[in-house]
């Protein structure tokens, strides 16, 4: 049976989270004074990245809810036992900087013009409906997507297999009918794959996450412009696959 829908993931795949987070993370260390701690910029947006990923698998593990982990990066990073209250200051002055570097990747409203008359489309992510909704209405594209599930909703994330089966059943449909589109190759392109989902791995960077360990299961592309050919859309938008 053909593809009827397609559910997308949210940061690196539609949105330029790590663009928004280097521009967000420059401007609030900078309007905090905390530069001078660092050798640099990057320095400074790497460490945050670090203490980011151990507290979102934290999250993901169920150690701790959404907002905990928020707070918990900003104590980390830090190092200072700061209160919930100091701590979720200090974060809504980071997001302040951040969502004003917000912007879609240049290739998704090209894609999803073309694949609007022939799939239908949602949204799976790994963060809170109310971060999520938010940001796809402020990027313009929330009327695009008749579901949008997050795993702190759910309680289930991405690579288990019940959170892409929720987004099946959303849609009312079966997992072979329902195509998944995600950036990172093990939580999204291998969990899509082994829950029973067409798994398409948008690898915008070339395989930074897995260096020359390429999972095995889903497609890879390196623009959505490839995701109208694999999903056998009837549009003239394309564009041939630049992986081999």
């Amino acid at each position: 049976m053909s593809i009827q829908a397609v559910v997308w993931d949210v940061d690196d795949t539609l949105f330029d989270y790590t663009g928004a987070d280097r521009i967000g993370m420059r401007l609030h260390l900078t309007a905090e004074g905390l530069m001078a701690a660092y050798d640099g910029v990057e320095q400074a947006i790497a460490r945050w990245r670090a203490v980011t990923d151990a507290q979102w698998a934290r999250f993901s593990a169920g150690e701790v809810d959404f907002q905990g982990q928020r707070r918990d990066r900003v104590r980390v990073f830090l190092g200072e036992e700061l209160s919930d209250a100091e701590a979720d200051a200090w974060f809504e002055r980071y997001i302040a900087h951040y969502e004003t570097a917000w912007a879609l990747f240049p290739d998704v409203l090209p894609v999803l013009d073309a694949l609007a008359a022939s799939h239908r489309h949602a949204v799976l992510s790994n963060s809170s409906i109310r971060v999520q909704d938010h940001k796809l209405r402020v990027l313009g594209v929330h009327d695009r997507f008749e579901a949008i599930l997050c795993a702190a909703e759910l309680g289930v994330s991405k690579p288990e297999a019940g959170a892409f089966l929720a987004a099946c059943d959303a849609l009312e449909l079966a997992p072979h009918q329902v195509a998944y589109v995600g950036d990172h190759p093990e939580i999204d392109g291998r969990g899509a794959a082994e829950a029973g989902l067409l798994s398409v791995w948008i690898d915008r960077e070339g395989g930074v996450h897995t260096g020359a360990a390429l999972p095995a299961g889903p497609h890879r592309i390196a623009s959505l412009a490839e995701l109208p050919a694999i999903l056998g859309a009837d549009t003239r938008f394309g564009a041939p696959s630049t992986f081999g």
